[in-house]
């Protein structure tokens, strides 16, 4: 009989640390528990391993001796490591409810329908590229018709190897990843369309076919920082650093000094010599877990309100344990499982990628 969420609510901090560590010690190498950067302190304290998406999903695959692979993110991340991992591991996420609303912006049925006009208009010069930020059947998409995947450490690589005098490219779901990705390569703006998916009637393909189509797609998190910002932390701050990830919006890039994915982030502050300043513009546990890593360094938030991802902030420790206890009894609770056919496309996506 599954445990019901009730019998958890109310322990206390100790109680829960406690069974946790009870039942990750009873399941030993069995059970891997793997937390986002984005994830609060009381889930990431219990995590096995740390990192992005694509990462966590290939130790997943890596880990042979755990059966049950508990993906403390939201749902596309398990998806991703569902389709990397062996079908003798079940992947399991603590909180069904925790979605992505920038993977929910890009809906099979649109994005077929976009693809449909494109074929008419321009033939087969597009190549669909997805964000590992995107659900499986969007994976899927991409697999199907010749794309693949990309993250943003890999964007610009993905972009090289894909756009061609004969070929251009349809990047969803991000809009803003896109749009930077491929002005650092140095398209032109008037090279890059933007795909209105809410009002698709409204979008009018040029006689000459763009060299980037981007899906006006977007993340909750990185939409809300703005150039006033930054130009009152430089004012308050001297000398400080600004460093924004390529999620947010073409003039938030634009003023700030770099952009670069979470790892990147975590690298350049990590690697920045003592009396550094720096502004970040990302998620906020993650700057809550910069500051207190980096005690000699001055660290904060690009917003002055912390700007946290809602999803990620659904998980607490008590469902943690309540997965885990279920577990332990012998009810698998919220198994992700991506359908076959999907998966295969998927996954020759994702493979695509890694062949790079």
């Amino acid at each position: 009989m599954v445990r019901e969420m009730r019998e958890y609510q109310g322990l206390s901090e100790n109680e829960l640390n406690e069974r946790i560590t009870q039942v990750r010690q009873a399941f030993g190498r069995r059970l891997v528990i793997l937390a986002h950067h984005y994830q609060k302190d009381e889930v990431i304290r219990h995590s096995d391993f740390r990192g992005d998406s694509l990462k966590l999903a290939q130790i997943a695959a890596q880990e042979k001796d755990a059966e049950f692979i508990v993906f403390c993110g939201v749902y596309f991340m398990a998806e991703t490591a569902d389709l990397l991992t062996s079908p003798c591991q079940k992947v399991i996420l603590p909180d069904l409810q925790a979605g992505c609303p920038m993977a929910d912006m890009a809906k099979p049925e649109g994005v077929a329908a976009c693809w449909e006009l494109l074929r008419e208009a321009y033939g087969d010069r597009f190549v669909p590229v997805a964000y590992i930020n995107s659900n499986a059947d969007i994976k899927a998409f991409c697999g199907r018709e010749g794309g693949m995947i990309c993250t943003s450490a890999n964007a610009e690589r993905v972009f090289e190897r894909v756009l061609t005098p004969e070929k251009s490219l349809v990047f969803l779901p991000d809009e803003h990843l896109g749009r930077n990705t491929g002005l650092r390569l140095g398209l032109r703006p008037d090279e890059i369309l933007v795909w209105n998916y809410r009002n698709p009637d409204t979008n009018i393909l040029p006689k000459q076919p763009p060299r980037l189509i981007v899906w006006q797609g977007f993340c909750c998190v990185h939409q809300r920082f703005r150039p006033e910002q930054i130009r009152s932390v430089r004012e308050q701050i001297p000398g400080v650093r600004v460093i924004v990830h390529p999620e947010c919006p073409r003039e938030i890039v634009a003023l700030a000094d770099d952009a670069g994915s979470t790892g990147y982030i975590i690298q350049q502050v990590t690697d920045a010599p003592l009396g550094s300043a720096w502004a970040i513009g990302t998620e906020g546990n993650l700057i809550h877990r910069l500051v207190a890593a980096h005690p000699g360094k001055t660290i904060r938030s690009l917003n002055p309100y912390l700007s946290y991802c809602r999803n990620m902030n659904r998980l607490r420790e008590h469902v943690l344990l309540w997965a885990l206890e279920n577990l332990q009894a012998g009810n698998v609770v919220n198994q992700v499982q991506v359908d076959p056919e999907t998966a295969a496309f998927a996954a020759l996506s994702v493979q695509r990628m890694l062949e790079m």
